[in-house]
């Protein structure tokens, strides 16, 4: 204190003196304020702040030479390797960065966080290689950057692998250890599947803690704005063999909305199993998920296969304390894709495990007709029964873990396809045949001369004509052979089944959602 002090010019009166010192006091608060490490409080408190105020758009900031972009134009904006983020620091982290473009056409801001200091990441055109884009320097003043990507070594102690990538509203994705990209997560899904629109709030701006030499681990928060929400976030990304992000969350609503969709991931749907391609294609299956598993609060595990509609498809699981959800990829045998450039068998499922109790609520999963398999159709995410008042805060905390080989099962049995084709033997009829799949050790574990059955109920525009129940002497399992009949082609049908020994549930219940014609 003594060197602020000794740094007041002499004064003549009093006033000044009165001055000097409020000055001294100012940079005393500017000295304790510089002192004060970064946190998630700080995140909350503008979250708050945006809330108590109205909606502020940033505008589209894109030459005219960035926009209209297709796919392939813009991945010829390449991030130049060599000005990673903490790379001549020698970290075991970097970070790489999105120009703008295409879509992406308004800023996000990025900052780095250094102990107790903040420093903004300045964007710079020479950062990017171009390629055969034709760009003039001077129209690129004042864009920045559209999201960022983090690497982090999981195959190979030799190589900083590409885990987890932060573009687009408020999209995200990571992997693990052999996994290629396919489903996304969101920070929040509003209105989702309603005929008013639905809204896709943004991250505006990222924190992110510069790691220490040797971590493990990677510390980002983030600014969620949109016209009716703000929030705040902290994600704990941890890489490795399933690398999994930890995510706190504090939301605030501006004004009330319909549907406020928690933990959302979404994903695509083409063709499996169960649903063949609408017209011929070499390929068995193309699909990132192929279904959404959710373990209730009760210890019930429910497996909905999904499908491609020809109608929008909206279900709901109703919960208490849901233990998880998440949409996953089961089929990991290549001969069930054979696709040697996506390698759908190496995409990762998602899980979504609460932190504490969420309380009453509902998993939703909405199915979208989708021609191709370049669009994400298939979302599902946490909705509560009791979302917040505008302006007052929602805390929640969830784990994502990104799987491959380890994915979450329940811990008897489970269902491993979920084959359909015609009922009939013979004369044709209009009824259909379901071949149900269960594995698990609980299932192995049973004498050879247990007796299981499957359990099989149907809804009221379906009728089942028979049911069989064998042990797979191929995979050690055992198969439900449903045969059944739909009573209106314009309407769906819902199904249920699972293998009971007695009294005793022996696995996961298989729910099945059969689409309208």
């Amino acid at each position: 204190m003594e060197f602020l002090l000794n740094a007041v010019p002499r004064m003549t009166s009093h006033r000044a003196l009165r001055l000097a010192i409020a000055g001294v006091l100012s940079v005393c608060a500017l000295v304790s304020g510089a002192a004060h490490a970064f946190s998630f409080d700080d995140v909350a408190k503008q979250a708050r702040t945006l809330a108590n105020n109205r909606y502020k758009p940033k505008d589209p900031n894109l030459p005219k030479e960035l926009q209209n972009l297709t796919y392939d134009r813009y991945r010829n904006i390449r991030f130049k390797p060599e000005k990673a983020l903490w790379r001549a620091q020698k970290l075991p982290f970097e970070l790489m960065f999105f120009h703008e473009g295409s879509y992406y056409d308004r800023p996000v801001k990025i900052n780095e966080l250094i102990g107790n200091s903040v420093r903004e990441v300045r964007y710079s055109p020479d950062m990017f290689d171009f390629g055969a884009l034709k760009v003039d320097p001077k129209q690129l003043r004042g864009l920045g950057f559209a999201g960022f990507r983090i690497h982090f070594p999981v195959n190979t102690p030799k190589y900083k692998d590409e885990v987890m990538v932060f573009l687009g509203a408020s999209y995200f994705r990571a992997l693990g250890k052999n996994q290629t990209y396919g489903l996304s997560a969101r920070g929040l899904a509003l209105d989702t599947a309603l005929n008013s629109g639905e809204e896709f709030p943004r991250f505006t701006e990222f924190w992110i803690q510069r790691p220490a030499p040797g971590a493990k681990e990677l510390t980002i928060y983030a600014l969620l704005d949109s016209p009716r929400a703000t929030g705040a976030y902290r994600f704990t990304l941890r890489p490795g063999v399933d690398t999994t992000v930890d995510v706190k969350s504090e939301l605030y609503l501006r004004e009330n909305v319909t549907k406020l969709g928690i933990a959302p991931l979404t994903s695509m749907f083409f063709f499996g199993e169960n649903q063949p391609a609408a017209v011929p294609d070499y390929r068995p299956e193309v699909h990132d998920s192929d279904g959404l598993s959710i373990q209730s609060g009760t210890g019930e595990w429910i497996w909905r296969p999904l499908v491609n509609p020809k109608r929008l498809l909206v279900s709901s699981f109703s919960l208490s304390n849901p233990g998880g959800f998440g949409l996953v990829q089961r089929d990991r045998d290549f001969t069930n894709y054979q696709d040697l450039e996506d390698h759908y068998e190496l995409r990762p499922s998602a899980w979504v495990e609460p932190k504490g109790k969420w309380g009453q609520g509902r998993v939703e999963l909405v199915q979208i007709p989708t021609p191709d398999e370049t669009n994400d159709n298939i979302v599902a995410y946490w909705v509560p029964d009791a979302p917040p008042k505008p302006k007052q805060p929602l805390s929640l905390e969830y784990r994502l873990s990104w799987q491959k080989d380890n994915d979450k099962r329940p811990p008897l049995a489970w269902v491993t396809q979920s084959r359909r084709g015609h009922g009939y033997r013979g004369k044709p009829d209009d009824s259909l045949l379901f071949a149900l799949d269960f594995e698990g050790p609980g299932l192995k574990k049973l004498p050879d001369d247990a007796k299981v059955d499957g359990n099989v109920s149907i809804d009221s525009n379906g009728k089942i004509l028979e049911v069989q129940t064998q042990r797979n002497d191929v995979t050690g399992g055992y198969r439900v052979m449903l045969r059944m009949r739909r009573l209106d082609s314009e309407k769906p049908v819902e199904m249920r089944a699972y293998l009971r020994n007695g009294s005793n549930t022996l696995s996961e219940t298989w729910s099945y959602l059969l689409p309208p014609e």
